[in-house]
C-alpha cells in the first residue's frame, strides 16, 4: 500500500527534485550579473560593459550550439543520469570562478558552464513530461519553472552576497552546494521509461535506456523539421527570448540608471519582481492551460498568448519609465505574462511532436532561443539607449504574439 501511494505521488516528487535543481541552474548563471562591480575590482577587463556582454554572452553562444545535441542526447540515454552530470559538472565549474584571477579564466569557464547547463533543461522537461499526463502537464512544467525564476531572484543579491562574503566566496560556497545535491539525486531520482518500447532495451549498468526502432540522429532532425507547426513554435520561442534573456541580463543595470540606491537596490527590485509574478503567473497559467485544454485544443496556446499579450506593454514601461514605482509595476507585469507563457510552452510542444522526439526538439528551440538571447545582449552592450532598446523588444514581441495565434491548430494534447 505504502508502495503504492509512493507511485501516485513520485510524479510529483521528481517536479520537486529537479526544481532545486532549476533553482541552481539560474543561481550560478545569473550571479554574474549582479557581481560586475565587485569582480571588477579584482579583474580590470571587467570594468568595460563591452567585455562584461561578452562573458555573459559566450556562455549563451556554446550553450545554443550543444542544445540540439543536448537533446537529442536526452532522447536517447538516461535523462536521470544526464542531469545528475550536468548539474555536478556546472557547480564544480561555478567553485572554480570563485579562483579566477583573469578575464580569460572566467572566460572559458563560462564557456563550459554553456555546455553541462545545456544538457539540463531537455532532459528535465521531457522527463516531467513523460511523468505527468495531460492534466497536469502544465502545472507540472510551470511549477518546475519556478525554481528558475527563484534561482534567477537570489541570483539578485549577487552584490549583496560579493559584500558579505567576496565574489569568490560566493561563487565557492554555491558551487560546492551543487554538487553535494548531485550526489542526492543519485539516489532519489528515477527515470521514467516508455512504457510501450518496454525494458528490453534498457541496459541498468551503463545507465541506458533505448526506444524500438529509434530514427538516426539526422532522421530525427529531418522529422522535427518537416513540422511546420514546429517553425511556428521555434519562432514565437526565439522572438520572446530577446526581452526573456534583455531582462535576465541587462535589468539590474537599466533599473541602476532609472532608481536610486545603484546595483545593491536595482538588482534584488529587476529579479525578484519578475520571479515572485513569474511564480503567480505559473499557479494562474499551468492550472488554467490544463482546464482550458478539456474544452478547447488550443486551450494552452490561448493561456500563452494572454501571457504574451502581458508582456508587450511591460517591456515598453520597463524601458521608457523613470524611477521606482514604474520599475516595480513593469517587472511584476512581465513576470505574470512571462510565466503563463513559460509554462506552456513544453506542453504545446507536446500537441505537435511526438514524445520520443521531444527533448530534441526542446533542444532546437533552446538553441535558437538562446542565440537570439547572446545576440541580444552582446548588441545592448553597445547600444547607448538601453531603455528604448527594451521598449522595442515589446514590437518583438507583438509579432510573435500574432503568429502563434494565427497559425498552431492543435489536433492532439499529446502526439504519439
Amino acid at each position: 500500500m505504502a508502495n503504492e501511494k509512493l507511485q501516485k505521488i513520485y510524479p510529483w516528487i521528481v517536479v520537486a527534485l529537479l526544481s532545486v535543481v532549476a533553482f541552481l541552474n539560474y543561481l550560478d548563471r545569473q550571479m554574474l550579473s549582479t557581481m560586475q562591480t565587485a569582480i571588477g575590482a579584482d579583474i580590470a577587463e571587467l570594468q568595460q560593459a563591452q567585455n562584461f556582454g561578452r562573458l555573459m554572452a559566450i556562455f549563451l553562444w556554446v550553450y545554443a550550439l550543444v542544445s540540439p545535441f543536448a537533446g537529442s542526447i536526452a532522447d536517447r540515454l538516461s535523462r536521470k543520469w544526464l542531469i545528475v552530470g550536468s548539474l555536478g559538472v556546472w557547480s564544480f565549474v561555478t567553485l572554480l570562478m570563485g579562483h579566477c584571477n583573469t578575464f580569460s579564466q572566467m572566460y572559458w569557464l563560462r564557456g563550459i558552464m554553456g555546455v553541462s547547463e545545456a544538457l539540463y533543461i531537455p532532459s528535465s522537461l521531457s522527463l516531467i513530461a513523460d511523468y505527468h499526463a495531460g492534466k497536469s502537464r502544465s502545472l507540472a512544467v510551470g511549477l518546475h519553472m519556478t525554481g528558475l525564476y527563484l534561482g534567477q531572484a537570489v541570483g539578485g543579491f549577487g552584490a549583496i552576497f560579493a559584500s558579505a562574503l567576496s565574489w569568490r566566496m560566493t561563487f565557492q560556497w554555491f558551487g560546492i552546494i551543487g554538487v553535494l545535491y548531485a550526489v542526492v539525486l543519485v539516489f532519489c531520482l528515477k527515470e521514467k521509461r516508455n512504457e510501450m518500447a518496454g525494458q528490453a532495451g534498457h541496459d541498468a549498468a551503463a545507465g541506458r535506456h533505448s526506444r524500438p526502432d529509434r530514427e538516426s540522429v539526422w532522421r530525427s532532425f529531418g522529422l522535427i523539421f518537416s513540422n511546420i507547426a514546429f517553425w511556428v513554435i521555434l519562432f514565437f520561442f526565439a522572438s520572446t527570448s530577446l526581452p526573456g534573456w534583455a531582462t535576465k541580463n541587462w535589468l539590474p543595470t537599466l533599473f541602476a540608471q532609472h532608481i536610486d540606491g545603484g546595483m545593491a537596490v536595482a538588482g534584488p527590485i529587476a529579479t525578484i519582481t519578475i520571479a515572485l509574478s513569474s511564480f503567480i503567473g505559473v499557479m494562474v497559467g499551468g492550472p488554467l492551460s490544463d482546464k482550458w485544454v478539456k474544452k478547447n485544443l488550443k486551450g494552452r496556446v490561448y493561456t500563452s498568448a494572454i501571457g504574451l499579450a502581458m508582456m508587450i506593454p511591460a517591456l515598453v514601461l520597463m524601458g521608457l519609465g523613470k524611477g521606482l514605482v514604474p520599475a516595480v509595476a513593469s517587472g511584476l507585469i512581465f513576470g505574470l505574462g512571462y510565466g503563463m507563457f513559460d509554462t506552456n510552452n513544453m506542453p504545446i510542444l507536446c500537441q505537435f511532436v511526438p514524445s520520443r522526439l521531444r527533448a530534441t526538439a526542446y533542444g532546437f528551440m533552446n538553441m535558437v532561443g538562446v542565440a537570439m538571447g547572446a545576440l541580444c545582449t552582446t548588441l545592448l552592450g553597445k547600444i547607448p539607449n538601453l531603455g528604448l532598446s527594451f521598449a522595442i523588444l515589446g514590437g518583438v514581441t507583438a509579432l510573435a504574439l500574432a503568429l502563434q495565434l494565427t497559425i498552431l491548430r492543435p489536433v492532439t494534447d499529446d502526439m504519439q
